[in-house]
């Protein structure tokens, strides 16, 4: 049903740039109707025919509205204010013929003097509408980073099936965007099982996968190397390394399989190219993560799958306040105390905005194999050793 949606808007702004740019009888027929209105002059019954047609397939593409505008109200804003113009500048008769010839004027004059409006509608990605119609995957999508982009992603027009293992949260995440955009569906990344069967459950929803956010994780205790617990060891793993292996895994067997042009992104963090900054386990899993994240961009390339991660400096997501016991204020203080960029606050939803640059075409279409360090360049200055001045 999408394809079909996209297609015909193909069609239809194929069938626009002809009227408005072309240089045949079509562009003719529309410059003449504009000059005979500009004089005050009726248009011919066969300017109506030719317009008629034109208004048809306008009328059609307008049923597909809500794939094509922001919304409702702006398409019927945008046809009010064609019928207002024509009933300003013709002479409005009672036959069905005059009505034709009304209605044609109105469309085939305001398409000329709309086309700045229509054109950014048909061709150019809107800024609020980077994911329209995009079906996206997002694991770990109950709350932090993953909620954000969840409610970013779907404010951007994609299809969401988002995955967690904190089912009353995921549930209300859902609910409080609409069943209409986002499907809460529960899954263990630890289990390869559970996640095989969560992108099935996806491809039977919505056909297909565009968009994968792999951003389940755990980041495990603070112990030290000599008292490590080699089970959470174990655990921080089977989760942030084996769960975002078999994750993509399936993921790139789906748009394989349906010839997608996907786009696959990971959440690393600054532990991932440097020590220190967080518990054994998790360092070495977001390390390990980084390096599947180059691997399978190696192999997906040529399938036109785009792999790509994200290293966020210190975010007061729930998972770190329960790490570190930190309150949401205390962790922010941290990481601003330690920050290199100074005067902004990093938030979920700055990490939510580098996914969907990445999960974008139109932004990021080269973009693979890239880790996109979001931590103002905390991870490339050694400030116990500096020669800037104080």
């Amino acid at each position: 049903m999408e394809g079909e949606v996209r297609e015909r808007r193909g069609d239809d702004a194929a069938k626009l740039s002809a009227a408005v740019h072309g240089g045949d009888e079509v562009e003719h027929d529309v410059l003449r109707t504009r000059h005979m209105l500009q004089h005050g002059e009726h248009a011919s019954e066969g300017d109506a025919e030719v317009g008629h047609v034109i208004a048809m397939w306008i009328t059609e593409s307008l049923s597909h509205a809500v794939a094509t505008f922001s919304s409702i109200a702006e398409c019927q804003h945008l046809v009010e204010r064609w019928k207002l113009v024509g009933r300003r500048k013709m002479r409005i008769h009672n036959s069905e013929k005059q009505h034709h010839h009304t209605l044609v004027s109105i469309l085939l004059v305001q398409i000329l003097l709309d086309a700045t409006v229509i054109r950014r509608s048909w061709y150019i990605p809107s800024l609020s509408s980077r994911l329209e119609g995009k079906v996206a995957l997002i694991t770990g999508a109950a709350s932090g980073i993953g909620e954000e982009t969840v409610r970013l992603f779907a404010e951007h027009g994609a299809l969401i099936v988002a995955t967690d293992i904190q089912d009353e949260q995921g549930h209300r995440v859902a609910a409080s965007i609409g069943s209409e955009r986002v499907t809460y569906h529960h899954c263990d990344v630890r289990d390869e099982n559970q996640v095989e069967e969560t992108i099935n459950f996806t491809l039977e929803k919505h056909g297909r996968i565009d968009v994968l956010f792999s951003n389940a994780g755990v980041i495990g205790s603070l112990s030290g190397i000599l008292d490590l617990d080699l089970n959470e060891f174990d655990n921080t793993m089977a989760t942030n390394v084996r769960g975002v292996a078999a994750t993509i895994k399936h993921t790139a067997r789906a748009m394989v399989a349906k010839s997608t042009r996907g786009s696959i992104i990971c959440t690393t963090s600054v532990a991932a190219t440097i020590g220190g900054t967080g518990p054994h386990g998790y360092t070495t899993s977001k390390h390990a993560l980084l390096g599947l994240v180059k691997s399978a961009c190696s192999e997906l390339g040529a399938y036109g799958i785009r792999v790509n991660s994200i290293s966020p400096f210190g975010v007061a997501t729930p998972l770190a306040c329960k790490a570190f016991n930190f309150e949401p204020e205390q962790v922010e203080a941290n990481s601003c105390s330690q920050a290199n960029l100074k005067g902004v606050v990093l938030k979920a939803r700055h990490i939510a905005e580098a996914a969907l640059f990445l999960a974008s075409d139109d932004a990021a279409v080269y973009i693979s194999g890239h880790n996109l360090v979001v931590d103002g360049g905390f991870s490339v200055v050694n400030r116990s050793y500096s020669f800037t001045p104080a």
